[in-house]
């Protein structure tokens, strides 16, 4: 028994040992030390991270005054109905986009071929490969919150656990759509539709910089085809106003239907997408 447990014990140590040496070579030794090396990208980085909101911030207490209370708000309401929308927003625009461009980049460099050739395998590659840009993803969301937060808005500590949730369960979804814009990628390998209507139709739709509710009730129904409008209202209940997991239940199981579907389907398309490509010997081709 005694030596059951002891082989056990160096089994898990291997494997955690394994997984502790991809980590490094991905995150650190693939990505900070790669984009650390850019200065110019460095500086270009941090500016789309914090222009944007300094140009609704402005929009929504000055120059937009008088269109911001046609939408039904006060400007002061403004401002944080914008940070929390620009801030998710831009993750899951960027989540998606980020497996997709990836891949990409591994076709252009001519390396795919050997990613999937490793122990990782298809799927091992695409998540390890996408942890640096999930990583940069997460703090331009931080510094969003932040600007946003310097700027006079202030977050209730009383709706972190729904607000933690919620961002875990739209994460879910939007892996599910970033499996499937890199399934497409893989067929397509320039111009991908799923990328491009999550990345620019879904903030004008998901309700990022204005109500759902100001537009047309086709565009409305449009709107909630996607989990992130859902979520941003949400968020903005649990992190503006405080709400708790309790009185979010509805949006929580709402997003657990999109879990439920978007998930399995992008990986069935990413799957579909590898196999074809594979299949008619155009896997490396950009």
């Amino acid at each position: 028994m005694g030596g059951q447990v002891k082989a056990l014990r160096e089994a898990i140590g291997r494997r955690l040992s394994i997984v502790g040496v991809r980590l490094y070579a991905y995150i650190y030794l693939r990505g900070f030390k790669v984009w650390a090396s850019y200065r110019t990208q460095i500086v270009l980085n941090v500016l789309s991270w914090v222009l944007p909101v300094f140009t609704y911030y402005f929009t929504g207490t000055a120059l937009g005054a008088r269109i911001v209370k046609g939408m039904g708000m006060a400007p002061q309401e403004y401002t944080p109905f914008v940070v929390i929308g620009l801030a998710f927003q831009g993750y899951v625009s960027s989540v998606v986009t980020t497996i997709s461009q990836r891949l990409r980049n591994e076709q252009l460099m001519g390396t795919i071929e050997y990613y999937l050739m490793t122990q990782s395998g298809v799927f091992g590659m695409l998540i390890y490969s996408s942890l640096w840009g999930f990583i940069m993803n997460a703090i331009s969301m931080a510094v969003t919150l932040a600007i946003g937060y310097a700027l006079g808005v202030r977050y209730l500590v009383s709706g972190l656990l729904a607000a933690i949730m919620i961002t875990a369960e739209l994460l879910v979804a939007t892996l599910g759509l970033a499996m499937m814009a890199g399934g497409v990628v893989m067929i397509t390998k320039q111009g991908n539709p799923i990328a491009f209507f999550f990345t620019t139709v879904t903030a004008l739709i998901s309700g990022t910089v204005f109500p759902v509710t100001v537009m047309p009730l086709w565009a409305q129904a449009l709107s909630y085809s996607v989990p992130l409008t859902p979520a941003l209202e949400a968020l903005r209940l649990s992190l503006i106003q405080g709400y708790g997991v309790l009185r979010l239940a509805t949006y929580e199981l709402e997003l657990l239907v999109y879990d439920a579907v978007l998930l399995p389907l992008g990986v069935l398309i990413y799957r579909l997408g590898f196999d074809k490509a594979r299949r008619e010997g155009t896997l490396s081709e950009y």
